[in-house]
């Protein structure tokens, strides 16, 4: 059992090394378990405490989207490949359960739905897909956005699916019918660059707070210069119930960040992980400034994270081919 969060006290407590760079994270429900995915087109799974590692093969090229299931016992994961493989984790041997062609291109985000039904994913065909998490079967698509999609997550009611593209919007779905409800403005995460002909930023992470009253989302801006890496990480705190912009988490001094992944630690502080040129930070903010209340260095560009609330640890995924679980309290 860990001790009280103290996010000011947030330091490394393990650090585990593959063989090529690290793109994605994931920590099992149970908190036992961390999966990775790596630039060898491979999979890890490292055990927690002691960094025991296992690789799984299949993809034939970089995962970007991991999710585990309610109990722990799966792990999915979509490749840049289109494909949807899920895998039974837990055993001493681990192993592929099914493995589908999902969509035309890269798969950027997945989730699973809070009655562990449903599988959703989203990527660069612009198409959210539904699929039985039990068969692999698929159930339905949803279409709507007009660039690529980059993060998807269930609202914790299972009523409704909520997906952010590249030019910022956000669309709200009934998951039932299958027909988009509303959507929200998140422009201010895109830019487009005429001198560079690029359309850079996007909705790269949500996370809708416990009290379901706030959806936040990250990614960056001032994208001055995007193919040399010139950008600022932000997030923005959007009203639930209508869109509407409540703050604009703003993060000075780091001109080479973009938000890979936020969420929410349980008592309302928003966490966000930023990668990109100037290295790998975690941000943390409060819904009364707009300033981050603690900026945590990182030893590495960071790539994804992931918390596990009941141990206050976060993992993040790196460059530099490791996988660090720091913890967000004293040492002891």
């Amino acid at each position: 059992m860990s001790s009280a969060i103290d996010i000011i006290k947030t330091h490394v407590a393990y650090e585990w090394k593959h063989d090529r760079p690290l793109i994605a994270c994931r920590m099992s429900p149970d908190g036992l378990q961390v999966a990775s995915s790596s630039e060898d087109s491979t999979l890890q799974l490292w055990t927690v405490p002691s960094g025991e590692k296992k690789i799984l093969t299949g993809h034939e090229s970089w995962a970007h989207a991991l999710c585990y299931n309610a109990d722990s016992q799966q792990l999915v994961s979509g490749g840049c490949d289109g494909r949807i493989i899920w895998w039974s984790v837990r055993p001493n041997v681990p192993s592929i359960l099914r493995k589908i062609d999902a969509h035309a291109g890269w798969i950027r985000s997945m989730a699973i739905s809070p009655d562990n039904t449903l599988l959703a994913s989203v990527g660069n065909d612009k198409i959210v897909r539904l699929w039985s998490m039990a068969t692999g079967e698929k159930i339905g698509e949803l279409a709507g956005h007009d660039r690529h999609i980059y993060s998807v997550l269930f609202h914790p009611s299972g009523a409704q699916l909520v997906t952010g593209d590249l030019i910022g919007k956000i669309h709200i779905w009934n998951v039932a019918d299958r027909k988009l409800e509303r959507s929200m403005d998140a422009t201010p995460l895109y830019a487009e660059n005429k001198g560079q002909s690029a359309e850079f930023g996007g909705v790269r992470a949500m996370a809708l707070n416990i009290e379901r009253s706030e959806l936040i989302a990250g990614g960056t801006h001032k994208a001055t210069n995007p193919f040399g890496a010139v950008h600022e990480p932000l997030i923005l705190r959007l009203n639930w119930a209508d869109g509407v912009l409540k703050k604009s988490h703003a993060c000075e001094g780091i001109a080479g960040g973009l938000v890979w992944r936020v969420q929410w630690l349980g008592d309302g502080t928003a966490v966000g992980v930023s990668g990109g040129s100037t290295g790998g930070i975690l941000l943390f903010f409060s819904d009364t400034q707009e300033k981050e209340i603690h900026r945590f260095k990182l030893p590495s560009l960071a790539r994804d994270m992931d918390i596990h609330l009941a141990s206050n640890l976060v993992a993040t995924a790196h460059y530099d081919n490791h996988i660090r679980v720091s913890a967000m309290y004293a040492k002891v």
